[in-house]
């Protein structure tokens, strides 16, 4: 009985193993393929990424004359660059902007050869080397209300202040901004906003070709900048707790805060640190803000102002920017300093000087406070500062 039972025993032994061998080989055998085919993918993806990098034409080349318009953003440039066959393909020409952190191009007319690389093709569009002169030159300052920034505008192009407001708060033309940028979204014609493109307006330098350019042309110059900013910065803010909005709110801060680029990373820092513990943020230019006038000092009138930019009265960020914050400034406001200070001071000369505790920060205060005291009287303002 035992010798006939142990044989079907052995066969079924045996036939398992042969299963699990010729398992072993088929699984082998497809990680060997999947491995080859992703091998495959990746040195074809290298060398279509190489050849896309590199010049279209080896040789001598061909010259071509190519117009970018004033306000392009980096997609435009790329499609633009294809088109006129300069390039293999517009959409690695976007990608490989952004990987590379590129931005400042300049709009105007180039002459670009075929045998030029698309790095090559980066430089010159960012040092601006164009065949017309542009007719116009004017720089706008970080940290601008945008009331004065339109007041810039108009000075520099011909055109009326008045007209210029006109067009930032016009609502058709804001709408029509929100679908063209996707940076824009109806948080900006929220109904206690006082400006919907405040912190919106990047500064910077702007060449235009003609010696008077349309208001319009002028904004959409400084928006297409700005959303150049945000787009190389997207997938940081994402993976932030804020919008759009919300980080331009805290950078027009930062930059009114902030005069070194050191200081406006330590600001974001505490700024957000005060927003981790939900405490106000409790800064003096939203108060100015509020009331519509640049103060030397706050007072404690001043922090009963009802207004959603009174940072002193409301919790969480501001209802929208407060200014038009550099790029630097923006950087900072999605990544701040890693830090435990809760506080800050700025003296009147411009150093920033940091507290984890309200007594020192206290302490700060009236140690220096005088030197505000004395700008504050130069100017003619007499009221106490606020504590």
């Amino acid at each position: 009985m035992s010798d006939s039972n142990e044989k079907p025993r052995n066969d079924l032994y045996e036939e398992r193993v042969s299963e699990a061998k010729v398992v072993r080989k088929i699984v082998f055998y497809s990680v060997i393929g999947l491995a080859a085919m992703a091998l495959i993918a990746i040195i074809s993806g290298y060398f279509y990424f190489s050849n896309a990098l590199g010049p279209v034409d080896s040789g001598e080349g061909e010259t071509v004359e190519v117009t970018i318009p004033i306000g392009s953003s980096s997609t435009q440039i790329g499609q633009i660059l294809e088109e006129e066959g300069l390039i293999n393909n517009g959409t690695i020409f976007r990608y490989y902007v952004r990987y590379k952190n590129e931005s400042g191009f300049q709009a105007g007319t180039y002459a670009l050869s075929t045998s030029m690389t698309m790095d090559e093709m980066i430089q010159e569009l960012k040092e601006g080397r164009v065949i017309e002169e542009p007719e116009l030159i004017f720089t706008i300052p970080e940290g601008r209300w945008l009331e004065d920034v339109a007041v810039m505008i108009a000075n520099e192009t011909g055109h009326d202040a008045e007209e210029v407001m006109s067009v930032l708060n016009d609502e058709e033309y804001l709408e029509e901004l929100i679908n063209r940028f996707s940076m824009l979204t109806d948080d900006i014609l929220q109904e206690d906003i006082r400006y919907p493109l405040e912190g919106y307006l990047f500064p910077a330098r702007y060449d235009f070709l003609e010696a008077e350019p349309s208001i319009q042309t002028v904004i959409e110059a400084m928006l297409s900048r700005t959303q150049e900013i945000i787009d190389q910065n997207m997938a940081a803010i994402e993976e932030s707790d804020y919008s759009v909005h919300e980080i331009l709110a805290l950078a027009s801060i930062i930059e009114r805060e902030a005069q070194t680029s050191e200081d406006r990373y330590k600001i974001a820092g505490v700024l957000h640190n005060r927003l981790d513990e939900d405490m106000r943020l409790e800064v003096d230019p939203t108060v100015a803000y509020a009331i519509g006038e640049h103060r030397y000092m706050t007072t404690f009138a001043d922090l009963e102002v009802q207004s959603p930019y009174n940072t002193y009265r409301n919790t969480g960020i501001p209802i929208g920017p407060i200014a038009n914050p550099g790029e630097d400034a923006i950087k900072a406001a999605i990544n701040p300093e890693d830090t435990n200070y809760l506080f800050f001071y700025a003296r009147y000369n411009g150093e920033v000087i940091y507290n984890e505790t309200y007594e020192a920060h206290n302490r700060t205060h009236q140690q220096y406070r005088q030197e505000w005291v004395e700008a504050a009287q130069d100017e003619g303002e007499t009221e106490t500062e606020t504590e």
